[in-house]
């Protein structure tokens, strides 16, 4: 995991940072002299996580960050933010999506502090499939602002998660298991908020793949890389059929999801290794969990006791 902090009055050194850490920029002080600027970021593979607190006035002009952008403000305004001919202003309790990846964009901080989460826009393709005939590409976000205030609520939550439960963790982060699982939780996350070209009901094509062949692939599949760091679109490449096909063959038949039967793949394997694991030699619960993929204790150890019955501690002691 990565992180970094940055703290300064300087107008210049805050334009230079700015410009390194999200993309090249220009910057202004809405008055003669410069507040102080904070800034803290910690990342893992394909995502970050920054907040920021600004503490003064300032205009910013910012190239393309080919990447998904959101904002989620906390105080203060983010006022005259445009992109592509679409112009719109934030403020506390708001969470958009700053602009496709591809377009530039510009507006003003008002003493704002903010989160800015990063991800990259081929998490969106991981979890999700394109429409028939549209050209092949990655899955686009077709509004800047949620579809409803529930739907904001849930991915501020989301990002909340991610912060203080993986990020904020420390070692738990490193782990390819636990990064996977929550990029892919983050970007489900978006799909779910935004309007987005993503297609999740199947075709006719796709129930016409959804046979016990299918499943079978998936399933062996599943079983062969369940240590790995696997997407929904790595099982349904291994059974040959779309993403939609592979959701609807585990609901026909599992009445489940592939994640979450992974996740069940997956829990049966830290069992195994808790009851393996002599507790003398340090190993913690949380360390086999983390191995696992389980980037939450709490989660997992109410997923372990449905599963076997008792809580995960007790099968670790022996």
């Amino acid at each position: 995991m990565d992180t970094l902090f940055f703290d300064s009055d300087d107008l210049g050194l805050t334009e230079d940072f700015l410009s390194r850490a999200y993309a090249r920029m220009r910057i202004g002080s809405g008055g003669p002299e410069a507040g102080r600027a904070r800034v803290s970021r910690a990342a893992m593979p394909s995502v970050t996580v920054d907040e920021l607190d600004l503490g003064f006035e300032m205009s910013y002009s910012v190239t393309p960050l080919g990447r998904i952008c959101l904002c989620l403000v906390h105080e203060g305004t983010i006022r005259d933010h445009a992109f592509g001919g679409v112009e719109d202003s934030f403020g506390p309790g708001d969470v958009v999506s700053f602009a496709p990846p591809e377009l530039p964009y510009s507006g003003r901080v008002c003493a704002a502090r903010y989160n800015i989460t990063m991800l990259d826009t081929d998490l969106l393709s991981q979890v999700a499939a394109t429409a028939p005939g549209r050209r092949p590409g990655p899955v686009r976000l077709t509004g800047h602002r949620p579809h409803s205030p529930a739907a904001a609520v849930q991915l501020r939550q989301t990002v909340g998660y991610i912060r203080d439960h993986v990020l904020a963790a420390p070692g738990i982060a490193e782990q390819p298991l636990v990064a996977s699982t929550a990029a892919q939780h983050l970007a489900a996350g978006v799909l779910a908020a935004f309007p987005n070209t993503a297609l999740t009901e199947p075709t006719a094509t796709d129930r016409n793949d959804a046979r016990p062949a299918t499943l079978r692939r998936a399933l062996a599949y599943i079983d062969d890389h369940a240590a790995e760091p696997v997407t929904v679109a790595d099982i349904a490449a291994a059974a040959h059929v779309t993403v939609r096909a592979l959701q609807y063959v585990f609901r026909r038949h599992l009445d489940t999801t592939p994640l979450a039967h992974l996740r069940r793949v997956r829990l049966a394997h830290a069992h195994d290794e808790l009851r393996a694991t002599n507790p003398l030699d340090g190993t913690t619960v949380t360390d086999v969990a983390a191995r696992w993929g389980f980037f939450h204790p709490g989660r997992f150890a109410t997923l372990y006791r449905s599963a076997y019955g008792r809580p995960p501690h007790r099968t670790l002691a022996g």
